[in-house]
């Protein structure tokens, strides 16, 4: 018969759960097993155990042995049902947290306020952007896999509330406890922003929890202080500040905490806070919203409540008003000691007690705590430190950055040619990381000064001028304001030049403008943290599309929902490999191979650089310049490329003159050049010769005919150590040629023999003829027009001939020292002998760059002639030059552009695409583009430092080699 009865019981029971389901978030997807648990537990429970499950204790994890003591004593005695840690570590926390549920003899709720996720960082950042960050963002479902993300740092450290979303919707700027976590001002974005985030986080296995309840975004009073007073009429607070929650409620909402606020017209008593009144607490969450979840008090320590003198008289005040969970009491022995009077004096029935308890215990059970596993700790801070995170922190911010003024259409930067940019910072607090990224994409200098004054009269030399305030990014109260000198100055700059203000704080600080007619960009970066700042420079230039809007009203001039969008201008961006379908983790091994190339002598220094689907996601610099040098390899620093010159250099110029149709592929030299009429080489097309199917011999030795022939140095016939109007073409230091001699080797090249028979030679002699044809058809040299053809207008303000005259010798890589030729260790000019005769402009060689710059113009032939906002080449065109015209010859050229091998060994790892092309260059270097994986990939060094002698980067198939690890580094 007793079986009979508790079937029926259970029967009668699931009957009821089921019929609640929708408005029953502790329900488990077991019901029945976990109804049987909690009325296990709670049958076995005395008076006081029940009592003291309602209590969630503050516990530090910042070895605080006192606070540890107490933590254990409250655990023992008084059988308290949670801790809400604060604090610390992870790795302490977790285990404190082991430690303190291996004394419990009930499980223990843990929970955490992590509303940005758990910040547990080497650089202190908080693990996801703040809410009024994600607010700006218009993708929903990128605030949903935040909250999965948080929801699994959350549930892998042991603790199953998170004290978020906040849902307060922020009307009031000066508000001083929420701004940064609220997602904003309208109440549809914010109902939606927390809808998306808890279900996020809830998916995850973390219970959510939406504060403040009924709504805490419209007062300038600090809760945590005193007791902060909403004066909104009840049909108003309705219709805006309870709305998130009717809405979060209706879709599975786990439990709310109510706040500690004076709300008059829901509660009439003076001065007492919300999470005391019976009406706010039950009468309108429980009754009127439906909510069957967890009801979790606010800090019950907090100030500014008088009603109660007591200890005690709070909590007894808080549970008898409808709340469950009992958060952080000022004295938790006298607070049950209330609770369980009251109880005997029937101020308290068991049913209400039950109610509370076994909400409590299911909530316990959802999150597993039925069958409790300690947490490990072996790799906890990795599991917490995830690329996953970082890389939906970068889509976060590039959702969120808002462009809020456009005048003109300055963003994004475009016509780099025309642009002289300088960099103002301002705030108190460091933008080095924004400084050095927009860098990447132009020339930009810092300009500082102490006096007003003195900052104007030095931008006067520039025609741009980006302004970024920086302010605290390490919690979310810190200041964001201008400061009165900040914006004195920054109107006088605004007055005087044309400027793009980039404020990485709140966009409260907007409000501080009280005029913007002079500045025509401003944008809005929320946050000063390392990506913000990387993810506004890349926007400003247009790499990443402007898509965020004002989560709120500003002053004056910006509005709630206000945003400019434009789309990305095909820049090369910057982020993680996980972005593109590539792992960080397989990535790591090209450090290990760059490494053992160093350590082995192969070349004193490395920059090493890949990029997929438009996106740099290696860029590493290893080793010196020289090998018992002292300065390291850095981003700016540059290297001779050698050969790459012919690709970076004389072809786009070529082909340009394709596409106008001054020469064709069948053009023959005799066309072009006057001088090969009646040559052995008048009929050599441009395509042959560019193939490397000419039978032009592969080098002339021209410096050779120029040295003594006794002492094997530079001839005074040829040279002097002066300069002079005779002798004017430096080829290094206190060296000069005589200014005739390019016309001879000129005439070398045309009186030079072919080779015996046609096939397939390299030969550096097409660039040199290419040159003379190039400087002849536009009246001008081959530096001056790369610079003015692609180099100024791509923002490569790091690639040039002739370095020496443009950057200092510490950010030159040397090349070799001559024991040969020139005597002297060649730095800042150009290696190859014939380029350096040429006064260092050669067709062939003559090119200093970095890695970010070759990649940006391997990057526009990747995009077919496209690259940030502006066509240079066709389409077509460079569809004709990447083609293998002679494969069946057994020549893989392209013209001009190497390819990959047709048989088992060639220039690249063989793992690639037949569309891919590039170049290598004498000197270590190697650049390769792949249309089919949308891959950049450059390698700079100077692996002819201090002798050019044996290639051991070519033995050794180092640059292939790598090449490998990059393809076997793709995921998807």
């Amino acid at each position: 018969m007793r079986h009979i009865f508790a079937l029926l019981s259970i029967i009668c029971f699931s009957t009821i759960v089921f019929s609640q389901n929708a408005t029953n978030p502790l329900q488990s997807h077991d019901a029945l097993a976990q109804q049987k648990w909690v009325d296990s537990i709670y049958s076995t429970m005395s008076l006081k155990e029940k009592v003291g499950q309602l209590f969630m204790v503050r516990a530090f994890s910042n070895n605080n042995k006192s606070n540890e003591t107490q933590i254990a004593k409250l655990i023992n005695y008084h059988h308290i049902g949670g801790l809400i840690f604060s604090t610390g570590g992870p790795v302490r926390q977790a285990k404190l947290n082991n430690l303190y549920q291996a004394i419990s003899k009930t499980p223990l709720l843990i929970g955490m306020d992590a509303e940005w996720g758990l910040s547990m960082r080497l650089d202190s950042t908080y693990a996801f952007p703040y809410n009024m960050t994600l607010g700006a963002i218009r993708d929903n479902k990128l605030v949903e896999k935040a909250g999965y993300h948080i929801g699994e740092h959350s549930k892998r450290i042991g603790v199953h509330f998170n004290f978020a979303p906040v849902v307060d919707i922020n009307t009031n700027p000066k508000n001083p406890i929420i701004g940064n976590r609220s997602f904003g001002e309208d109440r549809d974005n914010v109902t939606l922003k927390s809808l998306a985030f808890m279900k996020g986080m809830q998916d995850a296995g973390t219970l959510a929890n939406a504060k403040h309840f009924p709504g805490h975004g419209d007062t300038e009073r600090d809760s945590h202080k005193t007791l902060p007073t909403i004066s909104f009429n009840e049909k108003r607070i309705d219709s805006i500040e309870l709305y998130p929650y009717k809405q979060l409620i209706k879709e599975g909402l786990s439990s709310v905490m109510v706040a500690h606020l004076n709300v008059p017209s829901l509660e009439s008593r003076s001065g007492f806070p919300s999470s005391l009144s019976k009406h706010i607490v039950t009468d309108i969450l429980k009754e009127r919203l439906q909510f069957n979840g967890l009801i979790f008090t606010d800090a019950l320590e907090m100030k500014g409540v008088s009603n109660f003198s007591s200890p005690g008289d709070i909590d007894l005040a808080a549970f008898k008003a409808g709340n469950d969970v009992l958060l952080i009491s000022e004295d938790i022995p006298k607070a049950i000691q209330k609770i369980i009077e009251a109880y005997n004096k029937n101020e308290i029935t068991e049913e209400r007690l039950a109610h509370s308890v076994k909400k409590i215990l299911m909530a316990k059970y959802k999150v597993g705590l039925n069958n409790y596993e300690p947490i490990g700790t072996a790799s906890l801070f990795k599991d917490l430190n995830r690329i996953k995170d970082d890389a939906l922190y970068e889509e976060l911010i590039e959702g969120a950055v808002t462009v809020v003024k456009n005048k003109s259409e300055i963003l994004p930067l475009r016509h780099l040619e025309t642009k002289k940019i300088a960099y103002v910072e301002l705030g108190n607090r460091d933008g080095s990381i924004f400084y050095n990224e927009l860098k990447k994409y132009t020339k930009v200098h810092q300009v500082k000064a102490e006096q007003l004054d003195e900052l104007i009269t030095k931008l006067q030399n520039y025609n741009t001028v980006v302004v970024g305030l920086h302010k605290p990014n390490e919690n979310p109260w810190q200041s964001y304001k201008f400061t009165d000198k900040e914006l004195v100055w920054l109107y006088e700059i605004a007055r005087t030049n044309t400027v793009i203000l980039d404020i990485f704080a709140r966009p409260y600080t907007l409000i501080d403008l009280k005029s913007i007619e002079n500045i025509e960009g401003i944008v809005v970066s929320y946050q000063n943290s390392e990506i913000s700042q990387q993810k506004s420079a890349q926007i400003i230039f247009g790499a990443v599309a402007a898509k965020g809007h004002l989560p709120v009203s500003a002053g004056e001039y910006f509005n709630v929902d206000d945003g400019i969008e434009y789309n990305a201008i095909q820049s090369l961006s910057y982020g993680l490999p996980e972005r593109v379908g590539m792992s960080s983790a397989k990535l790591m091994r090209l450090d290990s191979i760059a490494n053992y190339a160093v350590n082995n002598n192969m070349t004193p220094g490395i920059q090493l650089l890949v990029a997929r689907k438009g996106k740099v996601i290696y860029n590493k610099n290893f080793g010196k310049h020289t090998y018992k040098g002292k300065e390291k390899v850095k981003f700016n620093d540059i290297y001779d490329v050698a050969s790459l010159t012919k690709i970076l250099a004389t072809l786009p110029l070529l082909m340009e003159l394709e596409e106008k149709k001054a020469v064709s592929l069948n053009t023959k030299l005799s066309a072009i050049l006057p001088e090969y009429k009646g040559s052995n080489k008048e009929n050599i097309t441009l395509k042959k010769m560019l193939s490397h199917y000419a039978q032009l011999k592969p080098w002339v030795p021209f410096y050779a005919a120029t040295l003594d022939s006794v002492t094997k140095k530079p001839d005074p016939k040829y040279y002097r150590k002066k300069f002079s109007p005779k002798y004017n073409i430096k080829v290094a230091e206190d060296l000069y040629l005589r200014k005739d001699y390019p016309d001879s080797i000129q005439k070398i090249i045309v009186e030079s023999e072919l080779l015996s028979r046609l096939r397939y030679r390299y030969s550096d002699l097409p660039y040199y003829i290419l040159k003379t044809y190039i400087e002849n058809y536009y009246d001008k040299p081959l530096d001056q027009l790369t610079q003015e053809h692609f180099y100024q207008a791509l923002g490569a303000n790091y690639t040039t001939y002739n370095p020496s005259a443009k950057f200092s010798d510490s950010n030159i890589v040397p090349t070799e020292i001559d024991d040969y030729y020139r005597y002297q260790k060649v730095h800042g000019y150009v290696h190859d002998m014939g380029a350096a005769m040429q006064n260092g402009v050669g067709g062939h060689a003559g090119i200093f760059s970095n890695a970010n710059d070759v990649a940006k113009i391997m990057q526009m032939y990747l995009q077919k002639g496209f690259y940030g906002g502006k066509r240079y080449l066709k389409t077509e065109t460079i569809a004709k030059f990447n083609k293998c015209y002679y494969c069946h010859k057994d020549n893989r050229r392209g013209i001009g552009f190497d390819k990959p091998q047709l048989g088992d060994e060639g220039p690249t790892c063989g793992c690639l695409s037949m569309t891919s092309f590039g170049h290598s260059g004498f000197t270590g270097t190697y650049a390769w583009a792949d249309p089919e994986e949308e891959i950049v990939y450059i390698f700079l060094a100077n692996r002819t430092y201090p002798k050019a002698g044996k290639n051991l980067l070519l033995r050794e198939n180092i640059r292939t080699e790598i090449q490998r690890l990059i393809y076997e580094a793709i995921i998807e």
